[in-house]
């Protein structure tokens, strides 16, 4: 159907009030498998690609799949590059063809965060038509390179939420809410005296 960014695929979604699913890959065989599953279902797609089977794989290899598959596809895809902690990664990408691009500067301090997560988004909006998303607060867990201790984690500050996404201008916002990545250490997840609690982040559409 169409080939489009992840800020198309939420807004659709949040007037549709359905959720959407983001898969991540590891090779093209599961590219095909995700998509093949979300035609079946005809639901929209976000297909993610952490940046160590981005390089391995290779970003023009990766974007030219994508492409060929998605426009014979009778649903939106969307390319979407995950907690990339490197600017001139994020650009690469962008200038390859992802439709969205995470730059995930949330171990940096918050002006920091701001500057690169600006950067990015600056880029690729100069770039084509590609929503980017960026990170306040650290989610404990593993994610591909991101790694967060537990006694590293820190809520996102509301008040610095709204001002986070005001000065970077971006389309996604995904906030540590007390979350987790990665594989659960014990048998019954529970939530803590601090309020941490034990799952994943979220992320929605910030306009």
């Amino acid at each position: 159907m169409s080939i489009v960014n992840a800020k198309e695929i939420l807004i659709e979604a949040a007037k549709g009030k359905y959720a959407v699913g983001a898969f991540n890959i590891t090779d093209l065989i599961q590219l095909e498998g995700v998509v093949d599953a979300a035609v079946e279902k005809k639901a929209p797609l976000i297909i993610q690609t952490s940046v160590k089977p981005s390089k391995f794989l290779g970003t023009d290899v990766l974007v030219a799949v994508y492409r060929t598959i998605a426009e014979a596809a009778p649903i939106p895809i969307c390319l979407h590059l995950d907690h990339c902690t490197e600017v001139d990664y994020c650009k690469k990408c962008a200038d390859a063809g992802y439709t969205n691009i995470m730059i995930d500067a949330s171990k940096q301090p918050y002006e920091e965060n701001i500057r690169q997560t600006k950067e990015v988004v600056d880029y690729c909006h100069s770039v084509g038509d590609i929503s980017v998303e960026g990170e306040l607060g650290t989610v404990s867990g593993v994610e591909d390179q991101i790694k967060v201790a537990e006694d590293e984690t820190q809520l996102a500050n509301p008040i610095q939420a709204v001002e986070f996404v005001e000065r970077t201008g971006l389309d996604l916002f995904a906030p540590a809410i007390g979350t987790a990545h990665g594989v659960y250490k014990t048998r019954i997840p529970r939530w803590i005296s601090s309020g941490w609690a034990r799952s994943t982040s979220c992320s929605t559409a910030a306009a």
